[in-house]
């Protein structure tokens, strides 16, 4: 994928997955954006959700990062970097293939299964980020039927 990042430079893999959710944004979509790194921060794999445009409620964030990532023999020594705190689809989908560490960019807006993937042995790294919070926080007063759908409230 031809970025490379020194160590764990959370801040900079965040950015990645920022720059996806801002495109899917403009795309129309819910901002969501999420990127794959390795353990030395070599980016593996980049996606946002594209629900809205795909009319695919299983295209989130996480699942179009790992899908672009490619097969790996194991995924114990990824990244998976997320503006927003991984839905259970997305936090059963880190379980399921082994992925040792989420950022996620926020859980103010919503929590998902942060304390799940805590409890289960995954490395969780909160960052609170501002501009995390305003890029979803602007979608979800903009069109609040959208998001409630996205998260399934009926």
């Amino acid at each position: 994928m031809g970025r490379e990042l020194t160590g764990k430079d959370y801040a900079a893999m965040l950015e990645v997955a920022l720059e996806e959710a801002r495109l899917g944004l403009a795309e129309g979509g819910v901002p969501i954006g999420a990127a794959l790194f390795d353990s030395s921060g070599a980016l593996l794999g980049r996606g946002h959700n594209r629900r809205v445009q795909d009319a695919d409620p299983s295209m989130h964030a996480e699942t179009s990062a790992f899908r672009n990532a490619g097969r790996r023999q194991s995924y114990r020594d990824t990244i998976m970097v997320t503006t927003l705190a991984p839905c259970w689809y997305c936090s059963g989908l880190v379980r399921q293939f082994g992925i040792g560490t989420v950022v996620a960019g926020e859980s103010a807006t919503f929590q998902g299964g942060l304390d799940w993937l805590k409890e289960n042995g995954v490395t969780v790294i909160d960052l609170d980020n501002a501009e995390c919070k305003a890029l979803l926080g602007g979608f979800i007063r903009d069109k609040p039927e959208v998001w409630n759908e996205d998260i399934g409230v009926e």
